[in-house]
C-alpha cells in the first residue's frame, strides 16, 4: 500500500501516525461530546449537515410577503406592478361584507356593479361599523366566486383605494389561468 507499512510486527511503519487522543474533557474524548455535539461513540452527521440538538440558521432569511393592505398602498402608488400585486392578492385573506343570506353585497349605485372588499378588519370597520357582519376568504376565491359583469373595491374607505371594474377581473382571472396552467 501507499503511504505506511502495513506489517504490524514490524514496527518500522514510516506512514501515517493516528494523532494522540484528546485530553478528557475536549470534544471528542471518551465521554464527552464529540465535535457536533453527538455523544461519545455516536457517529457524526454528514458533511454540512449539523448535529442533534444544533439548530441551524438560514445564511439569507426568505422575506415575508407584504401584506394585502401593503400591497394596495405599493400598487396604487406605482411601486408594485400588477402582475406582483396579484400575486399578493390571490393568498391574501379578503374581508368582505354581507347581509342576512350568504353570498357577497353589491354596490349598485356606480357605474358597473362593484363589491365592497378590505385588506384587513379595520378597514371594513371603518366602512361598516363595529357589528358589521364579513366574512374572509382569500383573493384567489374572491376571483373564483365573483359573478360575473362585477368589478370590486379594496378599501373603499382608506387612503389607498383600489377599483377593478368587471373586464379588470376578467384579465385578472386570465393572468391566473395562464399562472396556474401555463
Amino acid at each position: 500500500m501507499y503511504g505506511y507499512d502495513q506489517s504490524a510486527a514490524s514496527g518500522q511503519g514510516h506512514g501515517y501516525q493516528p494523532p494522540p487522543p484528546p485530553p478528557y474533557g475536549a470534544p471528542g474524548a471518551s465521554g464527552a461530546p464529540g465535535a457536533h455535539g453527538a455523544p461519545h461513540g455516536a457517529p457524526p452527521p454528514p458533511y454540512g449537515q449539523p448535529g442533534p440538538g444544533v439548530q441551524q440558521q438560514p445564511l439569507y432569511p426568505e422575506p415575508s410577503p407584504p401584506s394585502l393592505q401593503e400591497a394596495v398602498r405599493a400598487f396604487t402608488t406605482g411601486a408594485m406592478s400588477p402582475e406582483d400585486f396579484q400575486g399578493v392578492f390571490s393568498t391574501s385573506k379578503v374581508y368582505c361584507p354581507r347581509g342576512d343570506n350568504p353570498g357577497f353585497l353589491a354596490l349598485h349605485n356606480t357605474q358597473q356593479p362593484v363589491i365592497p372588499m378590505f385588506s384587513t378588519l379595520k378597514e371594513l370597520r371603518k366602512y361598516a361599523g363595529k357589528e358589521s357582519k364579513y366574512f374572509v376568504i382569500t383573493g384567489a376565491e374572491v376571483l373564483d366566486l365573483l359573478p360575473s359583469g362585477y368589478g370590486f373595491v379594496l378599501d373603499m374607505e382608506g387612503e389607498h383605494r383600489v377599483v377593478f371594474d368587471a373586464k379588470a377581473v376578467e384579465e385578472m382571472v386570465d393572468f391566473a389561468m395562464r399562472r396556474m396552467y401555463g
